[in-house]
């Protein structure tokens, strides 16, 4: 039996550029000024390292403290062939300090870490170890920050196509700046629209209803609460354009959005549920005749992981990739996009371990 020795935790802050003159130096919604990636690395007592990501953004500080102070100590000693029995003890023992949060976030960093060392420990990269859908490329598409002027839209729409992708989500809320980045696109390029919970649904219904010409693919987290799945599910009815949602949903909001028909496409993040939550998700999806598109705008071993599970799928899953420019990239250019699709790391385990060099300059 391997056991778990050690759970340490790295946050590395990386300079980007996000295609905005804005001179503020932030950017997108979140007001970014760095690309926070929050990195949690399992030791076990035979040496062997797995490495995860949690959940991120701006509430990296938040999410490393609750993993060195009360997720952390639960882990040592813990079975590393069993994440689904160390997820259930820690979801118990901690579910005062809420079921979707820093600390949740926290277990499923140590998750994918836990799945990285499962896949070393097998001699084979994740894909394969999960089943291999057969493939060693994966799509991708970009997902642009929301800038609010539509020749910016415009700009970085075009040069998105340029780059070769065949699908780009804005993050847009004022149809004009949406009208600008649909025209840039190819009538061949898929537009998907990401709102980020802004209306109630009444005026989410009627947003959509005035979006029918511009051909959207699937409207994101159109309502506020997340949670409401009654009101997710009349935007769905009502609507007339597809609704995602899904990276702000515990397990069960993603059981009730899918066994009611809430949603056409869930959205599992996971950095927020794990691997091995994903992986429930993605089943229940297929029982259900409900799309699968991962919520994945990182940087680290999350993003690794939601590109191994894409790649074990039978079916064609799109990876959405963060429309920023790095300083330094974790994985030195392994899984950058070319021409809108990503080559699938062939090692065993997540298939790379984050870089050394990055991490020491921007940790």
């Amino acid at each position: 039996m391997v056991r778990i020795s050690a759970v340490d935790t790295k946050i590395v802050r990386v300079p980007f550029t996000h295609g905005d003159d804005s001179t503020v130096g932030r950017a997108g919604n979140l007001r970014l000024s760095t690309l926070n990636t929050l990195l949690v690395r399992v030791t076990t007592d035979t040496g062997i390292i797995g490495w995860g990501e949690a959940f991120g953004f701006d509430l990296v500080d938040v999410t490393k403290a609750a993993i060195d102070r009360l997720v952390s100590p639960l882990c040592i000693g813990h079975d590393v062939a069993d994440a689904e029995g160390l997820n259930a003890i820690l979801s118990h023992r901690l579910h005062n300090y809420g079921r979707n949060g820093p600390v949740s976030f926290g277990i499923s960093g140590i998750d994918i870490a836990l799945w990285d060392i499962a896949g070393k420990l097998a001699g084979l990269p994740l894909h394969r170890l999960l089943g291999d859908g057969g493939k060693d490329i994966v799509p991708a598409y970009t997902s642009l920050l929301r800038y609010g002027d539509a020749a910016t839209v415009e700009s970085n729409v075009r040069l998105a196509v340029s780059r070769g992708y065949r699908a780009i989500k804005l993050h847009e809320i004022e149809l004009a700046v949406i009208r600008a980045g649909r025209n840039a696109a190819p009538d061949s390029v898929s537009l998907m629209l990401d709102v980020n919970c802004h209306w109630a649904p009444p005026q989410a219904i009627t947003f959509a209803r005035s979006l029918q010409k511009e051909r959207i693919f699937f409207i994101e987290e159109p309502i506020w609460p997340p949670e409401d799945m009654i009101g997710l599910g009349q935007v769905s009815a009502q609507s007339g354009i597809p609704i995602a949602a899904g990276e702000n949903a515990t397990l069960m909001d993603f059981h009730t959005m899918i066994t009611t028909g809430a949603v056409r496409f869930v959205q599992p993040s996971v950095t927020k549920i794990g691997i091995s939550g994903l992986l429930k998700v993605a089943a229940w999806a297929a029982e259900h005749g409900v799309l699968v598109s991962p919520h994945s705008p990182y940087f680290g071993p999350g993003l690794l992981a939601t590109v191994q599970v894409a790649a074990a799928s039978k079916h064609d899953i799109a990876v959405e990739r963060y429309g920023v420019e790095l300083a330094a990239d974790l994985f030195d250019g392994a899984i950058t996009p070319v021409n809108g699709r990503i080559s699938v790391p062939p090692k065993p385990g997540l298939g790379i371990d984050p870089s050394e060099d990055v991490i020491a300059r921007f940790g």
